[in-house]
């Protein structure tokens, strides 16, 4: 059986889309696929889906990333003074 040092050898020789493809089924087998996995996932899908409702409902109103940088900026600045 080859080493982890043989394998990564190996593999650093491969064309990038090989590497591509071989570090994304690595990352893939990293993740956890157990029951908590899967209830973790099913709870993030009704976030994102209760949130989407939110917005498409008008119940909360979007901001551009400009907007919101300056609003934590603000923020962050305020309670440095209060220090």
């Amino acid at each position: 059986m080859a080493t982890a040092d043989e394998l990564l050898t190996d593999a650093l020789r491969l064309p990038s889309r090989d590497r591509a493809r071989l570090a994304h089924e690595l990352l893939l087998s990293l993740e956890g696929r157990d029951a908590d996995d899967a209830d973790a996932q099913s709870e993030w899908a009704t976030e994102l889906e209760r949130r989407a409702q939110e917005v498409i409902s008008g119940k909360v109103k979007l901001v551009s990333v400009d907007d919101a940088r300056r609003a934590v900026s603000e923020r962050l600045e305020h309670v440095r003074r209060e220090r």
